[in-house]
């Protein structure tokens, strides 16, 4: 146990998380996605939701610039409520997410160097988040 780590952030999740490097992303993904297919690391956080993972992930890693995050669109392009809880979490707008359509998505997720299966059941709640450069903590 860690004194100032988020609850969610397990010492498997961290582990993972510190070998990322720069630019390297991490998916955060519904119940519905296909983590164990694509990726070649997967963390399993059943009974939490994408953006409470999110924000978890947040407190520990800063985004890399745009596009810092990349949200499924859903089947008919509108901005679902779902993912307006992933922007708020991890900190960013419409403006700083690309949205890719589903069959892009899977493609570009199975590149990422972690995915995080989470419990969440609502649709298209998938995010991937590119790691930024990790300074001090006054910078």
């Amino acid at each position: 146990m860690l004194e100032g780590i988020h609850p969610l952030l397990s010492g498997e999740l961290l582990l993972h998380l510190d070998r990322m490097g720069h630019s390297d992303a991490v998916v955060v993904a519904d119940a519905h996605f296909p983590a164990w297919r694509l990726g070649a690391r997967v963390v399993e956080l059943p009974g939490t939701s994408v953006p409470h993972v999110v924000a978890a992930l947040r407190t520990v890693l800063p985004l890399d610039d745009a596009p810092a995050l990349d949200l499924m669109q859903s089947s008919d392009g509108s901005v679902l409520d779902v993912q307006h809880e992933i922007m708020a979490a991890a900190a960013t707008t419409q403006q700083t997410t690309r949205f890719i359509e589903r069959f892009e998505y899977y493609d570009v997720a199975a590149d990422a160097y972690l995915m995080v299966r989470t419990g969440e059941t609502r649709k298209y709640a998938n995010a991937l988040i590119r790691k930024g450069v990790v300074g001090y903590p006054s910078q």
